[in-house]
């Protein structure tokens, strides 16, 4: 079979894909922005072609390098597995006769009023929610609705560009700063939805969802994502088939994915539980990101990746995830915006928990610092793994408490 999948260098991991798709025997031919050079040898020794654009996201240029290579050899499947990507391939997907997600799968997998609007008809609880092309649509939204509201881009990718209003000049505010009156912008306008955070990932073959697993966040995505002092963390329970708790989010899950009319792909979807009970959040067509894979292989004792590639290439599994352990992330931020000049607990840390220490990274003395709004991954992490998702979750509480990231 002929895959051709899109950008293999960037993030690390799209190696991963690759990977895995040349060990179930795949033929690979790979579309990117940088030149053939900057691909080591190993993905060199994968693909059969490479070919270079300058824009992954642009339409005209993807359509033209798909065509170019149909002129000389038939493809099977046309994959992207990173958010902005998704859309513009299901255009040139469509275009080209590939099949693979539908145009109106990745717009309604993209767009939040318009997937919350669908997932609403089909019984699915959530916020209510609407598109506001101006201030005045919103306010009314807010005079309708109350407030705290979550402001947020149409096809934003988690809490990214999410502002929270509290009052109404709160949401002036945060109008404002998304530019809503810019000629052509449209924003989505949701209610806040008090409670727990987590998420849900599937791989789906043939609209049926093969593979699932579980994360919690501690805390919430959006305080976590603008408080400096937070360590925050995410874990993949190893209790999903065990724990009665998750047969309602299953059950979501799996009616989210027919209405949506997801084929053979991941996905990962956000939901809340709280006072009001479950509500589903959003959902993306594509994996996780922040390596969320890395942790249900290490839990599991499999390759989500290869799986991934045996779904796409062959249309079945071949592996059970043994959800023999816990496995989880904290991101350790620096003191402060500016260069890291050392660390503190690391040694501490590395004693008491080696054993259940899956990686780290500590960035060098020197280097940087990044933003808290750049996510889990941007500075320091540690990850680890325990049978037991409660004594996971303190060992991460350890860390976090321990270990400091000094930067002046």
């Amino acid at each position: 079979m002929h895959i051709v999948f899109v950008e293999p260098r960037f993030p690390a991991n799209q190696k991963l894909f690759i990977k895995g798709l040349a060990e179930v025997g795949a033929t690979i031919t790979a579309i990117g922005e940088g030149s053939k050079e900057s691909l080591d040898d190993e993905l060199r020794s994968w693909l059969t072609h490479y070919h270079e654009v300058r824009n992954v996201t642009d339409e005209g240029q993807m359509l033209d390098a798909v065509r170019w290579i149909q002129g000389r050899a038939h493809i099977d499947r046309l994959e992207a597995t990173i958010e902005a990507h998704i859309m513009p391939v299901a255009k040139v997907r469509e275009a080209a006769g590939i099949p693979g997600t539908s145009v109106r799968t990745a717009y309604l997998c993209r767009d939040k009023p318009a997937m919350k609007e669908v997932l609403r008809q089909g019984g699915i609880p959530c916020a209510q929610s609407t598109g506001a092309s101006s201030a005045k649509e919103a306010i009314a939204f807010a005079e309708q609705v109350g407030f705290p509201l979550i402001l947020k881009p149409r096809d934003g990718a988690g809490a990214s560009g999410a502002v929270r209003a509290d009052s109404m000049s709160d949401l002036e505010a945060g109008l404002a700063s998304l530019s809503i009156d810019r000629p052509g912008r449209s924003i989505a306008v949701e209610e806040y939805i008090e409670g727990h955070e987590g998420f849900y990932d599937t791989l789906s073959i043939k609209g049926h969802i093969t593979h699932d697993f579980a994360c919690h966040y501690y805390p919430n995505v959006l305080e976590a994502m603008r408080t400096r002092w937070i360590s925050p963390q995410f874990i993949a329970t190893n209790r999903l088939d065990a724990a009665e708790a998750y047969v309602e989010v299953k059950a979501m899950g799996k009616k989210v994915v027919e209405l949506l009319g997801i084929e053979t792909s991941a996905t990962h979807m956000e939901w809340f539980f709280g006072p009001k009970g479950l509500k589903f959040s959003e959902i993306g067509c594509r994996p996780p990101g922040v390596r969320a894979w890395d942790l249900y292989n290490v839990g599991n004792d499999m390759d989500l990746y290869r799986e991934w590639a045996m779904a796409v290439c062959h249309g079945r599994p071949s592996q059970r995830p043994s959800r023999r352990l816990s496995a989880g992330i904290i991101a350790l931020r620096p003191t402060q915006d500016g260069t890291i000049v050392g660390y503190e607990g690391l040694d501490e840390i590395g004693k008491a928990f080696g054993p259940n220490l899956i990686d780290f990274h500590t960035p060098a003395v020197g280097t940087p610092t990044q933003p808290v709004s750049a996510g889990f991954m941007a500075n320091a992490w540690v990850r680890l793994k325990h049978e037991n998702y409660d004594d996971l979750r303190r060992m991460l509480d350890v860390v976090g408490q321990t270990v400091k990231v000094i930067a002046r």
